[in-house]
């Protein structure tokens, strides 16, 4: 999995000239609040596909406000700055990274199963939170922060700590995991059909998609936020701009465009 032309910049670089992997920048801190935040903040001077790092979040953020469980625990803490010049499929790349990292999940001899719309899952348990922000000047759309999260190396006790079912990657397969190989491969596979994805949208990676869900012709719930109560679908079919199609108690045909989907 190893990638040689792929290079990460040593942890305690904290500052200064990023790392050249490639076609691509990666910036790596030994420890920082949200590497999301920290793209945010610095959208403006960071290149277009430079990747910010971290070993270690103090405030990690994942979707509906809700905190991501960070710790210097060798998982992966990764925002990739994207530019495009199309911005018209930008909403399709928390589901496509999803896609990328269920794959590089898969090399690794372990199922990963998405959950609508960009949760990553291995037996029935999150593994991966990915969260997308845009950035705006004048409320002109710049391009979006797209960050990860994914459970590399997370002890058990952290993980029976958090109110929802989680797992990591060393729990499923039984022995630690190198961080750098991930990260390696999780970066070379993002861009490889990135360009087609923000041209083509999610008809790019839809079978790569569908082939990891296991909801389509079940009973789901829908819950609009926390503590919001949860409604009562069946999932009919995930259309081809990646929107879940459901159907109401009434037959009524209904497409949901946000949401927590609960399996």
């Amino acid at each position: 999995m190893h990638n040689k032309h792929l290079k990460i910049c040593h942890p305690e670089l904290v500052s200064g000239t990023p790392a050249l992997a490639g076609q691509y920048k990666i910036l790596e801190f030994n420890s920082i609040d949200s590497t999301n935040t920290y793209c945010l903040k610095h959208f403006d001077n960071l290149k277009d596909k430079t990747a910010v790092s971290a070993l270690e979040q103090t405030a990690g953020r994942g979707r509906f406000t809700r905190t991501w469980v960070s710790g210097n625990y060798e998982n992966i803490y990764l925002s990739f700055v994207l530019k495009p010049h199309n911005l018209k499929y930008i909403e399709n790349l928390t589901q496509y990274l999803s896609v990328i990292t269920a794959k590089v999940i898969e090399t690794y001899g372990i199922e990963a199963e998405i959950k609508y719309p960009n949760d990553v899952l291995v037996n029935g348990k999150k593994i991966c939170g990915i969260l997308c922000e845009s950035s705006l000047k004048k409320n002109v759309i710049q391009g979006v922060v797209l960050g990860i999260g994914i459970n590399l190396n997370m002890p058990q006790e952290i993980l029976d700590s958090i109110d929802r079912p989680a797992t990591s990657l060393n729990i499923e397969t039984e022995h630690s995991i190198n961080r750098q190989e991930f990260l390696n491969a999780l970066v070379t596979e993002f861009y490889k059909d990135y360009n087609s994805t923000i041209e083509h949208g999610f008809c790019a990676f839809k079978e790569d998609y569908l082939k990891r869900i296991k909801f389509l012709g079940k009973t789901i719930w829908i819950q609009q936020r926390d503590g919001a109560p949860k409604e009562e679908y069946t999932a009919l079919k995930i259309d081809d701009k990646g929107n879940l199609i459901v159907k109401t108690y009434n037959n009524e045909q209904k497409t949901v465009l946000s949401g927590d989907l609960i399996l």
